[in-house]
């Protein structure tokens, strides 16, 4: 009798070396009803990461492809080669869904756990002229941007502050969202109702990530406790739309995604939450990566194990990026919590037949669940597409139906040099602008572009 290998091969891409961010190249595989990448560097040898706990779904994200959407224009051309020439490059398969601004590299906290090394006294603010600028480059590539997302550090302590957001205002940007860990939010009134005259078309997203003090000094540095309940009494009294934003780590906080989820749902304010494993970049203080890495299928599970009002056929791969990227929409309507896609029957979802989304035969139904289905979408810009969407399926009156009642789940996973997939990372849809006016992806900034670590891959590149 034959030998065999004690796992299934399913599929071969490249990944980096989590040594040296050489590329390198990886097996996908199958074995103990889990998936697994090996890589082999020919400096630094085989390594192994898990990157999925349920082959069944990671399979399945292959047939939620859609046509790739291009910038109105590319930055660079290649020459290294994915993922060496950032910016965006001709050979990117993705829009910006959402484009992230850094408008300073300063911040009132300094997290044990940050992708951008951000503290008091580190970098400086952007200029006004700087952040011009840089929204000046995201419409250029966009025209009309999907969701620009003001970042840092911390925004909210850039001294020109409302002036970003006024510039901002001027620009033809569909949907502006605020990155924030709400301590301003929580310690200011006159600041949250200012906040509320920037509406509609304007979100905050929230840093959440436990209701444990231990939790949250652990990666925040201090008991964020009272900041957060406080942030978000200020923004439910003006209702300012809110995506509460959790940074998870397996056995720190994953057991509280279903109390998050009850949590979120009870308040006035939050449209959703987006759910992030911990990317190995930047500042990682005492993380432990065999110990706390989770994948987005582990979250997946979770999130039905623990809030079971979802289920698993609730919880679907994102067209834009299905490797990354996994949504439920909802319906809260009183005390009651429908998950849409509940409402349609998912073998009309899905053709296995073809590798891409066949919706039902309506256009119109089609063209709508696209559009929902990105993260292009905020959940309030999402609020006539839904209700058109309604309109396409008998069950459900959508009279009167407003941003209120819905709901969103993200699970964002932004790959780091373990889990690196060249294939994956060229639908990447969340960027980032660098200070070099580049536009790059959210993954391959904070691995490579940051900290200039790429200047070293391309010289010793050219050396080859």
């Amino acid at each position: 009798m034959a030998n065999t290998r004690d796992y299934i091969y399913y599929d071969y891409t490249k990944s980096l070396c989590p040594e040296c961010l050489m590329l390198c190249d990886a097996k996908i595989v199958f074995q103990d009803a889990k998936v697994f990448m090996l890589k082999n560097c020919k400096v630094h040898g085989d390594s192994k990461v898990m990157i999925a706990d349920d082959v069944e779904y990671y399979k399945q994200i292959r047939n939620y492809n859609k046509q790739s959407e291009m910038p109105l224009k590319f930055n660079t051309k290649v020459h290294y080669g994915c993922p060496y020439d950032c910016g965006l490059c001709t050979d990117h398969e993705q829009h910006s869904c959402l484009t992230v601004i850094e408008v300073t590299d300063r911040c009132n906290l300094a997290c044990p756990t940050c992708y951008a090394m951000s503290s008091p006294n580190y970098g400086r603010h952007r200029t006004l002229e700087e952040i011009n600028r840089m929204m000046d480059v995201v419409v250029a590539n966009e025209g009309e941007p999907d969701v620009v997302q003001l970042s840092g550090g911390e925004p909210t302590v850039h001294p020109d502050f409302f002036a970003i957001l006024d510039l901002a205002k001027t620009k033809p940007i569909k949907h502006l969202m605020v990155n924030t860990n709400g301590i301003r939010i929580a310690k200011d009134i006159n600041f949250v109702e200012k906040l509320a005259s920037y509406m509609p078309d304007f979100e905050i997203y929230l840093q959440f990530d436990s209701f444990d003090a231990g939790v949250l000094t652990r990666l925040r540095g201090e008991d964020l406790t009272e900041v957060r309940k406080k942030a978000i009494a200020n923004l439910n009294q003006f209702n300012v739309s809110t995506t509460l934003v959790v940074t998870l780590q397996k056995g720190l906080n994953d057991g509280e995604i279903g109390d998050i989820i009850d949590y979120a749902l009870k308040q006035k304010c939050v449209r959703g939450v987006t759910f992030q494993p911990t990317q190995v970049a930047g500042r990682n203080d005492d993380y432990n990566d065999q110990a706390g890495r989770i994948t987005l299928t582990e979250v997946r599970r979770k999130i039905y194990e623990q809030y079971p009002t979802f289920t698993p056929q609730d919880l679907i791969p994102v067209p834009c990026n299905p490797d990354a990227l996994c949504m439920a929409y909802a319906l809260k309507i009183g005390d009651e919590v429908i998950p849409m896609t509940h409402l349609i029957n998912p073998e009309d979802l899905l053709n296995n037949s073809k590798n891409t989304i066949v919706f039902e035969h309506d256009e119109q139904l089609k063209e709508h669940m696209l559009n929902l289905f990105s993260t292009g979408v905020s959940v309030d810009c999402a609020e006539d597409t839904f209700g058109e969407l309604m309109c396409c399926l008998p069950r459900v009156k959508s009279d009167n139906l407003s941003y209120d009642n819905l709901f969103r789940i993200i699970i964002m996973n932004f790959m780091d040099p373990l889990d690196f997939d060249v294939r994956a990372v060229k639908k990447s849809c969340v960027h980032i602008v660098s200070e070099k006016y580049k536009i790059v992806p959210f993954e391959t900034m904070n691995i490579f572009y940051r900290d200039n670590k790429i200047d070293a891959i391309r010289a010793e590149l050219n050396m080859k």
